[in-house]
């Protein structure tokens, strides 16, 4: 029963869902949310009558399979589609010179810069084979972001360059990293975020901080 209201509900929802993203999600979802935890208030509200305590059992397991399977794999094309939206992927050279793992967050000093590679993530060449325009920025003050490129397509790495001003305070900012496919008739946009740690240049000099001096004893001499 379980399996077979998986399938009937999958293919009615299919043919009612005219949009190939919208609503496909909660269909994936719905079954295995449905059937786990009314399978568990089946069988705890009949366990001493055998044959529904097996229905409610059988629910459950109809929850994981097929329904959460079934669901699993649908969630997963439409990320392969780009109905799951895109993202932008940050990534930092490697020792050898290859391609390093993703980054969430850069520590740099004030006065330097660092090229980071950043790539359009979360969509095919097949769904978009579109260019994306690329733009970055920030609202700190002293921080330049300079893309290298910026048309690029899904897949293609590109340089993004990070620059701190020597003046820069000290602090945490956030850089931002967006792309934007305007052809097509569902714009497609991905964006990925960069934490940036500046700290101070070497040899700078910290302001030390006054220590009051100790008021004298008035017992002393």
């Amino acid at each position: 029963m379980g399996a077979a209201l998986t399938f009937t509900v999958r293919a009615v929802g299919g043919a009612l869902l005219g949009d190939p993203c919208e609503g496909r999600t909660l269909l994936a979802l719905l079954l295995p949310l449905l059937l786990g935890p009314g399978g568990l208030a089946l069988t705890a509200a009949n366990w001493r009558r055998p044959r529904r305590a097996a229905l409610g059992l059988g629910l459950v397991a109809a929850s994981l399979m097929p329904a959460l399977y079934v669901g699993a794999q649908d969630i997963g094309e439409l990320r392969r589609t780009g109905c799951a939206g895109g993202y932008v992927v940050v990534s930092r050279a490697a020792a050898d010179g290859g391609p390093g793992g993703s980054i969430s967050s850069l520590r740099l000093e004030a006065g330097s810069s660092v090229t980071v590679t950043a790539r359009v993530g979360g969509y095919t060449q097949q769904t978009h084979p579109g260019v994306f325009t690329v733009q970055a920025q920030t609202a700190a003050p002293g921080v330049t972001v300079t893309p290298g490129r910026t048309r690029v397509r899904v897949g293609e790495d590109f340089p993004v360059t990070v620059t701190v001003s020597a003046q820069t305070p000290v602090n945490t900012y956030t850089v931002g990293i967006g792309v934007r496919e305007a052809a097509g008739d569902r714009p497609a946009e991905a964006a990925g975020t960069l934490e940036l740690n500046v700290r101070p240049a070497p040899g700078t000099n910290t302001p030390a901080t006054d220590t009051p001096a100790t008021p004298a004893d008035p017992a002393r001499p």
